[in-house]
């Protein structure tokens, strides 16, 4: 493995934490709808656990309200019983085949609640970040141990890797705050 791959490698393993980040705040709820909330939720479909946008559409009706349409009949009442169960703390009504769900107001303590949960999902990234740091900086003085580059090169491509560190960590704490913002206007 050369410096050069030594980067490219980090540098995009920290852009795969940065995406899963991402996704992980779209299941995080704020005062607004968000199809993206559904996203976690299965449903048993003949026999097997499927991902609920594989038998409905989801969309959005309104800024507080995410509608569900079942592509097949019969499958209405188990979207919403799987609605119903999930952790997310939603109550789906049916409404002939479709399927409305409204969110509720979120508690002020809720919202405290979220932006916790928020910061720890945070803090976790920026930890996934310093670690792929710390296996770029390791791969670099095992090369260096082993006379396949120099010490210069060693300092040269520590300071890249550490530039690209606080990019990425700049960008996780303006996503954070972003979310933050969100959780608490309404």
């Amino acid at each position: 493995m050369t410096i050069a791959d030594i980067k490219k490698n980090a540098q995009a393993k920290m852009e795969q934490s940065i995406a899963a980040f991402k996704n992980n705040l779209t299941k995080i709820r704020t005062g607004r709808a968000n199809p993206a909330l559904l996203d976690t939720i299965h449903v048993e479909y003949y026999g097997n656990h499927v991902p609920l946008s594989q038998v409905a559409n989801v969309s959005l009706l309104d800024a507080r309200t995410i509608s569900v349409q079942p592509w097949e009949k019969g499958m209405g009442a188990k979207i919403e019983k799987a609605i119903r169960e999930s952790d997310l703390g939603l109550n789906p009504a049916s409404m002939g085949d479709l399927i409305r769900v409204p969110m509720p107001p979120m508690s002020e303590e809720r919202r405290k609640e979220m932006t916790k949960i928020v910061r720890a999902e945070g803090e976790n990234a920026k930890i996934a970040i310093r670690n792929l740091r710390r296996d770029a900086n390791e791969a670099v003085k095992k090369l260096v141990k082993d006379k396949e580059a120099t010490e210069d090169d060693q300092k040269r491509t520590e300071a890249d890797v550490q530039k690209a560190t606080d990019k990425h960590i700049a960008e996780i704490d303006a996503l954070v705050v972003g979310k933050e913002k969100d959780i608490m206007e309404v």
